[in-house]
């Protein structure tokens, strides 16, 4: 991360988020969304336009004036913010973002699916470790996590 909050989204992540932008075309600005949520949450998510309209039309059939509702209303509209990678690949992080999870010198992006996460670094190791550790307790020595994986319907 540079002086100025910018970070370089790793070319794989911009070519999803580009394809995933109704409005991008060639000689334009992607456009994502940074959901930072609550104070207890240290990293920053970022979706890609595509993943933001799908999760609309969750948010849309869901209950109007319910508990479940107004919290993930809350998260996506309220603590989140919209955002462009810049001409070469960047992303500026607001400064009041980066101090909410740490950031500081260098960024650790993770693919999430149809979104991907920063994290400070340490944060990071950290975090993993102790999940990992809780999930090592939780199954045999040998256990292959794929298993846990859905069969695919074959055709």
């Amino acid at each position: 991360m540079d002086a100025k909050g910018r970070v370089s989204i790793p070319a794989p992540f911009r070519r999803v988020i580009e394809a995933s932008d109704p409005d991008w075309k060639e000689g334009l600005r992607p456009n994502i969304v940074i959901v930072y949520g609550p104070e207890s949450q240290d990293w920053l998510e970022v979706f890609s336009m595509e993943a933001i309209h799908e999760m609309d039309e969750q948010i849309s059939l869901m209950q109007r004036g319910s508990s479940e509702r107004l919290m993930i209303e809350e998260r996506m509209y309220g603590q989140s913010i919209e955002s462009v990678i810049d001409d070469d690949g960047r992303l500026t992080i607001p400064q009041k973002l980066r101090e909410k999870i740490g950031l500081k010198g260098e960024a650790f992006f993770i693919s999430a699916g149809d979104y991907f996460r920063i994290w400070n670094p340490e944060t990071y190791e950290a975090k993993a470790a102790r999940r990992s550790q809780r999930l090592a307790d939780q199954y045999p020595e040998d256990f292959d996590p794929r298993s846990l994986l859905p069969p695919l319907p074959r055709a």
